[in-house]
This record gives structure tokens, sequence and C-alpha cells, in this order.
């Protein structure tokens, strides 16, 4: 099992966390952010799921997946992945990618195979395994660098958790029952927050300005290159209706490629084709992300359709295209700069990742056998039975 090479995990893990600002909600609205539930289960099977007694549960992991939430299910060297840690990571991931749906699959495929014998169920084991390894490599290389996580995270958990108590009319049973919706709890919420913290704190010791290893102009180019992330300009002159999507008739697309002759005409003859660029685009590009992106798109391989992202990769900084046609139209690209100090932390992150990664694959990682034998579609049926319950709850108060 590789380390997830998602940039940002522990950061996203950190947003979830706050639990999208939940000192702003009313006592009968649980907190907002992914995985919450603002209007209801987080799930378009939520409507039908029955609540669980909530007056029978406890321990919310062993209600939702049969194991204790303090049992250990992983070992990385010394360290220990707990069974509530996992079931975390393993919500996470199903939540996002439902939230990818706008929460509206009938159906999940747990059993179906996306890939040569693993099923959808198995790969929301392994990235929850991933990024449950992460944390807890994180974890376990702070302290071996006598590093600690900044006290002030427990007080303003501690803080946040108390005024909730307040809007819930004091209940703080109920405010317990709306972190377990997001298979959270305060101790959690808690630890995911301060392995953030160090998870920075290693990036600055290692890759920081200070470290003798910040990376440099070069290195941070490399990085650029090997995730495929570019900047890039276009005019583009559309031969579809952007509205409709149907093809423009014969005489419209001739007239199309008309005009982009004459605009990468006007740029080779330029004395300054870069500020005629933008002039040019400004006045004859039909692309409705335009007025968005004004100073060009920032985008990485895969994003773009197939031939502007050929053409623009195959560009040096600065250089102008000719005309490229994909199935939008005719494109004339710019390619452009990136500037390194705005990638530079993320680079560092990279590294560290990469750092993390090679310190997990010498030492291994060890899956308790109730791992394989969870099936993650009652898993999750339990998960939404319990935010029913939950979200009940609040509504009745």
């Amino acid at each position: 099992m590789k380390l997830t090479k998602q940039l940002g995990a522990l950061a996203l893990a950190m947003a979830l966390a706050a639990l999208g600002g939940c000192g702003g909600k009313t006592a009968n609205e649980p907190a907002g952010g992914s995985g919450s539930l603002p209007n209801g289960p987080s799930s378009s099977a939520g409507d039908s799921a029955a609540p669980m007694d909530l007056s029978q549960v406890s321990d919310p992991y062993l209600a939702v997946s049969g194991l204790a939430g303090d049992e250990v299910v992983m070992k990385i060297g010394d360290g220990e992945i707990t069974a509530s840690e996992y079931l975390y990571w393993l919500y996470y991931c199903t939540n996002r990618y439902l939230s990818q749906f706008g929460g509206q699959m009938t159906s999940l495929p747990w059993d179906s195979e996306i890939t040569e014998g693993l099923t959808f169920g198995q790969y929301m084991q392994d990235q929850a395994k991933e990024l449950a390894a992460l944390h807890c490599m994180v974890r376990g290389m702070a302290q071996r660098e006598g590093l600690t996580p900044d006290p002030s995270i427990a007080t303003e958990i501690d803080k946040q958790f108390a005024d909730m108590i307040i809007q819930a009319d004091s209940n703080e049973e109920r405010v317990v029952h709306t972190y377990w919706a997001s298979m959270l709890t305060k101790d959690l919420l808690t630890q995911l927050n301060e392995n953030s913290n160090l998870y920075s704190q290693l990036r600055d010791l290692y890759y920081g300005e200070d470290s003798g290893h910040f990376p440099t102009d070069a290195e941070v180019q490399a990085y650029l290159d090997e995730v495929g992330r570019y900047k890039a300009k276009h005019i583009l002159l559309a031969t579809i209706d952007l509205d409709t999507r149907e093809p423009l008739d014969e005489a419209a697309i001739a007239q199309k490629k008309s005009t982009a002759d004459g605009l990468l005409a006007q740029l080779r003859a330029a004395e300054d084709p870069i500020a005629l660029f933008d002039e040019l685009m400004h006045q004859y590009s039909e692309d409705s992300g335009l007025a968005a992106n004004p100073n060009g798109y920032t985008t990485s391989k895969g994003k773009m359709v197939a031939p502007f992202e050929e053409a623009a990769l195959a560009l040096q900084n600065g250089e102008i295209s000719d005309i490229v046609e994909s199935d939008l139209g005719y494109h004339i690209i710019l390619r452009l700069p990136m500037d390194p100090d705005d990638y530079r932390d993320e680079t560092a992150s990279y590294f560290l990742e990469k750092r993390l990664e090679e310190e997990q694959d010498s030492l291994g990682v060890e899956a308790a056998a109730a791992l394989d034998k969870l099936d993650v579609g009652s898993f999750w049926d339990n998960v939404l039975s319990l935010q029913a319950a939950v979200y009940a709850e609040s509504q009745a108060s």
C-alpha cells in the first residue's frame, strides 16, 4: 500500500474537522460541512434509512461496524491505528465520492469491480487505510523529532464544544451525537487537527526556509512538470453553440477559421505578441470562462480538452501556439510561466509525503483481519441509520 499522493490531504481533514464553522448554527441545526446533516442525512439513500436507537449506542464505531472505537486495527512500526480513526476515513472517502454526484446516487456499487481484482468497496477501504496510515506516520515522525502539537488547538476545540452545548440548550449528549454523525468524537477531532499542525511543523523542519532544503525554483518546476500542472491563456473561436453544444453550420465554421487565421497572423507579426494576445483575447475570444479567468487557467493533466492540453504542454513559457482545433472550436494558446513562490509550500508538502511514504515502505503496514471482514455496504447503511437518528433528534428538540 502506498501513501496517497493527493496533496493537502491533511488540510482537507482539518477543514472537515472544523465541522463547517458550527459556532454559527442554531441549536436545532447540525453543523455544516462535508458529511454533515444540514437538511437531513448526507446521502440520497438517507430518506429511507431507518433511524437507529441512540439510547442503545455508547460507541458509534461499534454500532456501525462491529468494531470498538479503541480497537487497534492497523500497525505501522510502533504506531497504532484504532478503528475510530480508520472508520472516520472510510466515512470521509465514501462521503467525498458521493459529493461528486450531489448526493443523488440511488445505490452504491460496493461489489462492482472498478479495476482488475478490486471492487468499489475495497477501493474505499484502501483509500481509508492510506489516509489513516499517513496520519499515523506524521504522529510517529513528529514524536521522534520531539515535536508537539500547538496546545491552542485542543483549547479551541474545547471552546467550540462548549459553545455548541450552549447552543444546544445545555444538551451535551445532542452535541456528542452531532459529532457521531460525521464519525467523529471530540477527541478524534482534536487529534486530526493536531496531526495537521504536526504535519506543518515537519514540513517546516525538513523543507522550510531555514532547513537548508527549501525547494529551489528548479525543484518546484520539476514538481509541477511531474504532476502535470501548467498555466495558459487562449483565444477561442467556437465552432459549436456553447449553450446547446450543437455544431455551427459550415459557413459559420469557415468564418471562425478565417478569423483565427487572421488573429494568428497578427500575433506572428507583432513586436510585442504577448501584449497583443491579451488585447485580441478580450476582443475576440468566445470562452465563457474568460471573465472568471482573465489571467489564464492554472490547470493540470486531464482537466482540459485533449488537443488544448497537448498543445499547451508542448509550448515553452511565453510561446504562442499555431491554431489548435478541438471539439469546442479553434484555439490560439499562450503558455504562461508559473511563479515558483506560489508553489514552494506545495512542493515542500510533496517532498514530505514522499519521505513519509518511503519510511512507511520500510516499516510495513499490518492490518487486522477484522478489516478484511468488514462489509463496507453494511457499514454505510448503518452510518445512514445513525445520521437519520441524529437528525431526528435535532428536529425533535
